[in-house]
């Protein structure tokens, strides 16, 4: 019988302990996300994530504000509830990776001086999540049993 892409996607046997990775990283994700698309928590809001990215070189700013603010927030939001959990986090992984290049490497490894350990660390939890799905406690497993059972 031929699976889809979709119900191979979602399916997971990684268990709980997936629901302890992507919970945590999901909410710092996604209140990164805030503070660059909406200036919460002391954030510079779009307009100033903008101006950043644009000083940086990375043009044109405002869609790249929108793009890396978008995959953590979102992304983050997706991940807390392990919907699409593959997908979010390479995306989001992706945004760790560009941000360890043109933000961090440069700092060094720690991130008391502005390195890249950090998002380092959220890059790789979050290809953990890409290779092991949502969990046996997400929306990802009951999609796939639902996509599964319609066979």
């Amino acid at each position: 019988m031929k699976t889809s892409i979709l119900h191979k996607a979602l399916l997971s046997n990684a268990g709980a302990a997936a629901l302890i990775l992507r919970v945590p990283i999901g909410l710092i994700l996604a209140a990164h996300g805030a503070q660059k698309l909406f200036g919460w928590f002391g954030g510079n809001g779009l307009a100033g994530t903008a101006q950043w990215l644009s000083s940086m070189g990375m043009e044109p700013g405002l869609l790249m504000a929108i793009l890396a603010g978008g995959a953590e927030f979102f992304g983050g939001l997706a991940l807390v509830l392990g919907l699409l959990t593959r997908p979010a986090a390479l995306v989001a992984a992706f945004t760790m990776l560009v941000a360890i290049f043109s933000v961090h490497i440069g700092n060094g490894l720690f991130a008391a001086d502005g390195g890249y350990e950090y998002a380092l660390v959220l890059m790789v939890a979050l290809l953990a999540l890409a290779v092991q799905g949502g969990g046996s406690l997400s929306m990802d497993k009951a999609l796939s049993e639902k996509i599964g059972s319609v066979k």
